[in-house]
């Protein structure tokens, strides 16, 4: 595997981003070595929350959130997937499997031995972050659960129909574009150039234009069976689980239902809807610290 890792001289003097980075090489199933970034923040003994980012933002993406949860004292964990943010990108679009980025997930979590984690997950930040909820139900105390899926093979809206059109076809990716116009307000041209940092080149991204296709939407693509399996095992899931999901999200619209009806930990809790488009950490940061740290406050008991 050829892999292309983002000089680091990209991410310095970024807006709203003081975290220093932390590193963990991973062992590929070839043997390739791959570096993942992730961000470690707060003190070690507050209550561990885990923010997984989707296509094909990275962890700036809840920079907000990161420090209002640190600001109350919880411990804050932000991963990069591998093809996104400081972490490693494979050059080929073959090398990006749906079972591949689980598989990378569930390393790096058995590796930190993180447990009794709050996990808030996002787009693709839920399509792998509810897989390592299935893999691993007792490292998890509670799920915050926002614009995002766990699809088995049906169920394309007409604005990812949109998404995966456009993700294929178009000639330049912009990266810091589709951010700032998946959020409901105008992002920054310093926010835009933080989202672009990641990639020198369009070379940089095959994740970014491979993600779209892997999601299971019809019943022939690859993970619909390990999707189902992961279902039945959400289905028991009785921890608090939340969902989050919010106003102006024409890729997700109505997820949320399915979640409420599906997983036995949502049965009684204060379901929101927050404002913003598919990227909700942009436009509702505050409002989903308020809401993962009263899930933490009530799971305390």
């Amino acid at each position: 595997m050829e892999v292309l890792r983002t000089p680091d001289a990209r991410f310095e003097g970024l807006a709203d981003w003081p975290y220093a980075p932390r590193y963990l090489d991973l062992r590929d199933a070839d043997g390739t070595t791959l570096r993942l970034h992730y961000v470690d923040e707060g003190p070690r003994d507050g209550a561990p929350v885990l923010l997984m980012h989707g296509e094909p933002s990275w962890s700036y993406l809840y920079r907000h959130v990161i420090a209002g949860l640190v600001a109350k004292g919880r411990r804050v964990i932000a991963p990069d997937l591998i093809g996104f943010g400081r972490s490693d990108k494979p050059a080929r679009r073959t090398d990006y499997t749906y079972e591949r980025h689980v598989a990378w997930m569930r390393q790096w979590l058995t590796t930190l031995d993180l447990t009794d984690l709050t996990l808030f997950c996002q787009d693709w930040g839920g399509l792998i972050g509810l897989r390592l909820v299935a893999a691993f139900p007792e490292r998890f105390s509670g799920l915050v659960i926002a614009n995002t899926g766990l699809p088995v093979g049906g169920g394309m809206t007409d604005g990812f129909k949109a998404w995966l059109e456009m993700s294929q076809n178009i000639p330049v990716m912009p990266i810091g574009g589709i951010v700032s116009m998946g959020s409901g307000r105008n992002l920054s041209e310093a926010e835009v150039a933080a989202y672009d940092a990641p990639f020198p080149d369009e070379t940089y991204k095959e994740g970014a234009r491979q993600f779209p296709v892997l999601v299971p939407v019809t019943p022939e693509h690859g993970s619909v069976a390990e999707n189902i399996a992961a279902w039945t095992v959400l289905e028991q899931f009785d921890k608090p689980v939340v969902t989050a999901f919010s106003d102006g999200d024409a890729v997700t619209r109505g997820g949320d239902m399915m979640f409420q009806a599906r997983v036995p930990g949502a049965k009684g809790q204060p379901h929101v809807t927050l404002s913003g488009g598919h990227f909700l950490q942009e436009d509702s940061p505050a409002e989903i610290v308020e809401v993962i740290d009263g899930l933490i406050n009530r799971a305390a008991g």
